[in-house]
């Protein structure tokens, strides 16, 4: 990884002709660092992928969506850890934020149907940021822990592409 440093801003290559990178920010100061980290390393467009976790701080949900929708070209608004939450809710915090940026937005629960999106859409010169999880390798989703890494995640569907 570019950082040395699991899940922050960790890259992942499959010799794709696009940036691919994992990065753990899941607070607004953090999101808004590790976009501007990665604008200077992007000719194209910049796709977030980012949820926000549940039974935490529920007043930065907007603003990370208001960054989100700011500060990136397609921001793909998916389920961190619900946790005890319902997840449409976390996300309909989240995309409250995102209406006035220029970013197009999209809403796709499954995360890892969020990421394939995000990898499908992902074009030379672009740079795909998966935010919010890192390292972390499960998924709580009310009470239960499922297996879940963002970075097994990417390389599965980059090898399942094989571009």
């Amino acid at each position: 990884s570019s950082s040395g440093v699991p899940g922050r801003l960790e890259r992942i290559d499959a010799g794709q002709d696009f940036l691919a990178i994992v990065d753990y920010a899941h607070k607004p100061d953090a999101l808004e660092a590790a976009i501007a980290a990665l604008r200077p390393l992007t000719e194209g467009r910049l796709i977030l992928v980012l949820g926000a976790g549940g039974d935490r701080d529920t007043g930065k949900r907007p603003l990370m969506g208001a960054i989100g929708a700011r500060d990136a070209d397609v921001f793909i608004v998916t389920d961190d850890n619900p946790r005890s939450e319902e997840p449409a809710a976390i996300r309909a915090a989240v995309l409250a934020g995102a209406g006035d940026g220029g970013a197009q937005v999209v809403e796709i629960g499954d995360r890892a149907a969020a990421i394939a999106r995000a990898l499908e859409l992902a074009g030379p010169g672009d740079t795909l940021l998966v935010a919010g999880k890192g390292h972390e390798t499960g998924q709580e989703v009310g009470g239960v822990v499922h297996p879940f890494d963002d970075r097994d995640e990417v390389r599965a569907v980059l090898a399942r592409s094989a571009r």
